[in-house]
């Protein structure tokens, strides 16, 4: 067993979709915290090497109507502290992005569907988007999006929301963009949506087409996102503190 990942998850149709998968064939473990219905996020993080907070319709500031938020943002701030390797995704990432203390706004434009990235120059030297192209399209769904913290780095861009991934410190990272995301899961969250039928009909086959099409580059993302997890137990063993993986 390689070492165990929890996954945060918010609400019942965003779950880790094709990034449960890849753990599991890749012979970690996982753990998924439901706190929609009412599960608590651990306290102990000994058996914890990464976490993968997942997305969500709240906004990170309605810390009022979904108190979970609160316990979530010091969560964050502990396992950066702790030097575990955390992924947020979409919410996950605006969550990540407050917590290290840069602004949630709304987006200049409302992106639901089907987007081109553009990966950066610290984006092109990072690992988590080696062997990538330096231009391909990625599945949003999102009207708020984050700044880069002042520590932080400017990962990939778009053309209509100019931040779509950053980094903090080794090994933290925000994607405001979907790469867990499955058929299943947009079928699910397009019928949950008031949208014209046509533009829906545009945004599925897009999905059916662009998902196949891009399961290599998707997969070498993966790839990526595992070997920033085994380079930091690598370095956890040295210092003397860190988990080994059997």
């Amino acid at each position: 067993m390689k070492g165990k990942a929890l996954f945060i998850k918010h609400v019942e149709t965003e779950g880790p979709g094709y990034l449960e998968d890849f753990f599991r064939d890749n012979g970690f473990s996982t753990e998924t915290i439901e706190l929609s219905r009412g599960e608590r996020i651990p306290n102990d993080l000994s058996e914890i090497d990464s976490v993968i907070i997942l997305g969500g319709p709240m906004n990170v500031y309605e810390e009022d109507r979904y108190p979970f938020l609160v316990e979530e943002g010091d969560f964050i701030k502990k396992i950066i502290e702790e030097k575990i390797p955390l992924l947020g995704i979409c919410l996950g990432a605006q969550l990540l992005a407050k917590a290290c203390g840069a602004p949630v706004v709304r987006s200049p434009k409302k992106e639901i569907g089907w987007y081109r990235v553009n990966i950066t120059d610290d984006g092109e030297k990072d690992p988590l988007f080696k062997g990538l192209e330096r231009s391909f399209p990625v599945f949003q769904w999102h009207e708020d999006m984050f700044h880069i913290p002042t520590q932080g780095s400017l990962l990939a861009r778009g053309r209509l929301c100019k931040n779509q991934a950053f980094k903090i410190g080794s090994s933290s990272y925000g994607l405001q963009f979907h790469i867990e995301v499955t058929e299943e899961m947009v079928e699910s969250w397009l019928e949950e949506i008031d949208m014209p039928k046509r533009r829906k009909s545009r945004i599925l086959g897009d999905t059916y087409k662009n998902i196949k099409l891009l399961r290599t580059q998707r997969e070498r993302l993966f790839q990526n996102l595992a070997m920033i997890l085994a380079q930091s137990s690598k370095k956890g063993d040295e210092k003397g503190g860190g988990k080994k993986w059997i």
